[in-house]
């Protein structure tokens, strides 16, 4: 009966270290942030999926859809660790500007076009509107900026 026990013992634990295992394996299921823009009548999704089963590395996507039936999307800078925030901002052009630490994309919704910049081309005069990060439970979204603070990148 002792070796019988010692037995299932261990296959209990076996169980529980495979469920562990799976428990810490990442999703690749795609977690959309979606945020309506009125000012630009254009709604603005960062969806994040996992590319990695135990890394928090993830591959970005940017979509648009916006007047006249526009819809554009955009693959951004990968998160390689840590770097998936997103600021979004509005400029007095009526332009939009999604940054992170090592992209930004400009939207202008008028014509439907997402295109990458560099830093220095960026109109210095915007208005922060809230992120695309994690939220307190880890979960993926939109932070408005009545929400959260900006929080500026670290200098390259």
């Amino acid at each position: 009966m002792g070796m019988r026990q010692g037995w299932s013992e261990r296959a209990a634990s076996g169980v529980f270290l495979l469920l562990l295992f799976l428990n810490g394996c990442r999703s690749d299921t795609p977690q959309p942030a979606t945020v309506e823009v009125p000012s630009a009548g254009t709604r603005v999704t960062v969806t994040r999926v996992a590319s990695h089963p135990f890394l928090a590395r993830y591959t970005l996507t940017l979509r648009i859809e916006g007047p006249n039936g526009c819809r554009a999307s955009m693959e951004l800078f990968p998160d390689t660790g840590g770097v998936s925030r997103r600021n979004l901002y509005d400029t007095p052009a009526g332009l939009l500007y999604v940054i992170g630490q090592y992209d930004a994309r400009v939207i202008d919704p008028r014509s439907c076009v997402v295109t990458l910049s560099e830093f220095r081309f960026l109109e210095p005069h915007r208005s922060f509107l809230g992120s695309f990060d994690m939220d307190e439970g880890r979960g993926w979204t939109f932070l408005s900026r009545e929400q959260r603070a900006e929080q500026p990148f670290e200098p390259l």
